[in-house]
């Protein structure tokens, strides 16, 4: 196989970085689930988790931009990991990074379904989920061009929807818009604005992560953006501020205007707040806006595992075939082989689709602050290893800042949020062990990547003065084998 057609091509432009890190972390996490965290923890509680969330993003894309920019590379976090700490860490934690995204998919493909119910009730969720399935794979087998820019129309709807509902919330507060000036009252009803104190805040903790996740999407994104030297640091630093601006505006507004006690997850609260804001067809505007979010939460999902698993197989950590590339630079292999399994959607065909909806997001579960784990320990390794061989912190594009501090702050709170999943399994009424056992499927599922590899291969933590900084574009990484037996 000619290196030619392992390669993939930088056809992401600065708009695109962007969108792609804004628009992964903004979903149904806001449209849909907002309401039910505000009615858990009251406005003022939801305030605090999401701030105290954001803070630890912070620090994980800043460690993962330090990175990115020094090594652009589409694995990532798996293949810093690789060559920074361990090679069965960066096999951990890419296998586990692709299934999370494959079967995050799956789960978008059924949400889809369950959204077109809306509008046609008596059509098979099935058909929907295929339709769907055929337009992702579709965008991705383009180009990464195709997938930037869909992701850029995508995207865009969801942040305009954010805005204009900022905008209008604020307008209906001061008395602009509606009948009365509704003011802040709302926040101070019965127990506001810290409904059930510190229980609840750390029950929403985890929502909170799980809402922003997605943000990581720019370091997989970065070995195929233009002048990421440029464009990630840039992207990094305006997002993060975008993105607590949208989730803190989007729960100042919410808690003003709906009441905690009213509000939940049986109706989107952007659409209560339209509603009462008079905008005819309301229900309609955010069902047509939640199937953007699923379709964008696929279509990134199809891309980001694609690309871990053609880098890995670059990596010798998956077979050889995945890191093959069509002439435009799309890994085709690997975007079938995530197809294959994005497919488990059509389980619904078989079972009912809000169930087969929750095994699909618990098989996911994880994954994701799995992989914020990996980040906050790559970037702490990472510039050990950078210092210890005498190299110069001024020599980096970009620099995360309060380095060790925020790596190790990042980490304790994904370690905690891990922990706690299983929080709200238990009840004063006993142990829901099915819901806790789905909770928990992530962790031994990582753990039996990473110790099989492990003791397959004998692999060793490897010497900070042997850690692997050397980046060339134009050359595949080096081959795992190699570095097994330097190990040994």
């Amino acid at each position: 196989m000619s290196e030619q057609n392992q390669e993939l091509k930088r056809g992401l432009k600065a708009r695109h970085l962007n969108m792609i890190a804004l628009g992964g972390s903004i979903g149904t996490g806001i449209f849909l689930a907002m309401g039910d965290t505000i009615h858990q923890a009251g406005p003022g509680g939801a305030l605090v988790a999401y701030g105290l969330v954001g803070i630890m993003v912070y620090f994980l894309i800043t460690s993962l931009g330090e990175m990115a920019t020094f090594m652009p590379i589409s694995g990532s976090f798996s293949s810093y990991a690789t060559k920074f700490i361990d090679p069965a860490l960066g096999f951990a934690l890419g296998w586990n990074y692709w299934y999370n995204w494959a079967i995050t998919i799956a789960a978008e493909m059924v949400a889809g379904s369950l959204v077109m119910k809306f509008w046609f009730p008596n059509i098979p969720g099935i058909y929907w989920s295929l339709l769907f399935l055929i337009i992702i794979v579709g965008l991705n087998f383009l180009s990464s061009k195709a997938y930037g820019e869909s992701e850029y129309w995508f995207a865009g709807v969801k942040v305009v929807t954010v805005i204009i509902f900022l905008i209008i919330g604020v307008l209906m507060i001061v008395g602009i818009m509606g009948s009365d000036e509704i003011g802040f009252h709302n926040y101070f009803i019965k127990d506001g604005p810290f409904h059930g104190g510190i229980k609840s805040i750390f029950a929403i903790f985890l929502v909170a992560g799980f809402s922003f996740q997605g943000t990581e999407l720019i370091g997989v994104a970065a070995g195929e953006s233009e002048n990421p030297e440029k464009t990630i640091p840039r992207a990094i630093k305006s997002i993060f501020w975008r993105i607590l601006i949208f989730y803190l505006g989007t729960i100042i507004v919410l808690g003003a205007i709906i009441p905690f006690t009213q509000a939940g997850v049986s109706e989107s609260p952007f659409t209560m707040v339209f509603e009462k804001a008079g905008i005819a067809g309301a229900a309609s505007l955010m069902n047509a806006v939640i199937l953007t979010s699923v379709l964008s939460a696929g279509n990134s999902g199809m891309y980001a595992s694609s690309r871990m698993l053609h880098s890995m197989a670059k990596d010798g950590l998956a077979p050889k075939l995945f890191a093959k590339t069509n002439k435009r630079g799309v890994p085709v292999n690997a975007l079938i082989l995530t197809t294959i399994v994005a497919s488990f959607c059509f389980l619904t065909g078989v079972f009912a689709e809000s169930t087969v909806y929750v095994w699909l997001v618990a098989a996911s579960g994880l994954a994701g602050f799995i992989a914020w784990v990996g980040i906050a320990i790559c970037h702490y390794r990472f510039r050990k290893a950078y210092t210890h061989q005498g190299n110069n912190l001024k020599d980096l594009k970009f620099t995360a800042k309060w380095y060790p501090f925020g790596p190790i702050l990042a980490l304790i709170m994904c370690i905690v949020i891990i922990i706690g999943q299983g929080y709200s399994c238990i009840k004063p009424d006993g142990i829901d062990w099915s819901g806790l056992i789905a909770s928990y499927i992530g962790i031994p599922l990582f753990l039996s990547l990473y110790i099989g590899y492990k003791i397959k291969h004998k692999t060793k933590l490897i010497p900070l003065h042997k850690v692997d900084l050397t980046y060339n574009e134009d050359k595949n990484l080096d081959n795992i084998e190699k570095k097994i037996l330097e190990l040994n």
